[in-house]
């Protein structure tokens, strides 16, 4: 007996239990909001149509020397006379290095010598061929003679040049690399020759806007360290291969401005307006809801809001074009879309 009696307590008291929490339910139920499928939301539009988009496009790049070299001896020797310094200015020939040439001056000497003996000789013997004193190939030797050791002081003459050595161009000294005194063999470099006259601002641009760029064009470009000077460069080169990423190379020449305040290797920026078609179907931008890989819009369709996904092309500060998902007098939401669901009535403001 007392058995049954706790068990229908128990039994008692998960009815009241479940009583109580259906009926909680019940009441968070008439709480929540429900919206009238039938209620219209204001909406703002826009409609979609054929648009010129022009937009600011800016390329960054790096200035680089006009042309640099490593200036190399062409001759060995020892360093006698160092005619520079890193950060010096030259002219072009101005005297880089002067080697010993000492040796080379005697064998110039010993050569102009014998040139002299065979001159004479030949001189003798163009008489006593005449008289038929001797035979002629005598004289044929020596003019052959007199023509191999004019071609062996040519060579020791450009050699003797090569131990002076200067500047090919003129331009600024950005390395030197050698002093008084060092041995310099063939091909060793001396000093790092650039000049910055003029410097050429390489940047990358997408294939999409290559064909904006053309040789010749002037151009506005800019750079951090000078804010105020407006410059202006040439297009020098508009590259012909892209690479993987569909980019093209473009260098244009700037004038380096006076002072030193323009130099290679420093940031520089070219900012173009570029023309996207003479009639693009475009919307606003702020039309566009849902991801960077699945844009999204609110098209109106018979006093409804229809979600409809789109693809995008080109854009400028307020319009994207729409390659795909509408056609031209559509009207899409362009605010309101956060109160918005597919299908819902609207209200055009």
């Amino acid at each position: 007996m007392k058995r049954i009696f706790i068990s229908a307590a128990i039994v008692a008291t998960l009815g009241l239990t479940a009583w109580k929490l259906n009926d909680n339910k019940e009441r968070v139920a008439e709480k929540v909001y429900r919206p009238d499928p039938e209620q219209k939301v204001l909406v703002k539009t826009s409609e979609a149509r054929i648009r010129r988009l022009v937009s600011d496009e800016q390329y960054l790049g790096t200035y680089i020397a006009n042309r640099e070299v490593d200036v190399t001896a062409e001759s060995q020797g020892k360093v006698l006379k160092v005619g520079v310094q890193a950060g010096q200015y030259v002219q072009a020939g101005q005297v880089i290095a002067q080697l010993d040439n000492e040796q080379l001056r005697y064998q110039l000497e010993a050569l102009q010598i014998s040139l002299e003996g065979y001159q004479n000789d030949a001189r003798r013997y163009e008489t006593l061929v005449k008289g038929d004193a001797t035979p002629a190939i005598n004289l044929e030797k020596t003019e052959l003679s007199i023509r191999a050791t004019e071609a062996q002081i040519k060579q020791l003459k450009k050699q003797l040049a090569n131990t002076t050595i200067k500047a090919p161009f003129s331009g600024l000294v950005t390395r030197r690399m050698f002093e008084i005194g060092t041995i310099i063999a063939p091909g060793m470099p001396l000093v790092h020759l650039a000049d910055m006259s003029v410097l050429k601002l390489q940047i990358s641009v997408p294939e999409a806007d290559i064909n904006s760029f053309r040789a010749g064009q002037t151009i506005p470009v800019a750079s951090e360290t000078i804010r105020n000077n407006h410059l202006s460069g040439q297009v020098t080169l508009v590259g012909s291969q892209g690479d993987a990423s569909h980019n093209y190379p473009v260098e244009i020449s700037v004038k380096a401005p006076a002072g030193g305040l323009l130099r290679a290797g420093m940031y520089g920026a070219v900012q173009k307006a570029n023309s996207h078609g003479t009639g693009l179907l475009s919307i606003e931008r702020q039309s566009l809801i849902g991801s960077s890989k699945q844009p999204q819009v609110y098209a109106i369709e018979q006093g409804k809001a229809v979600l409809k996904n789109v693809e995008l092309g080109k854009s400028d500060e307020r319009f994207t074009e729409i390659r795909s998902g509408l056609k031209p007098g559509d009207q899409v939401v362009v605010s309101g879309q956060i109160n918005l669901q597919n299908g819902t009535p609207v209200s055009i403001n």
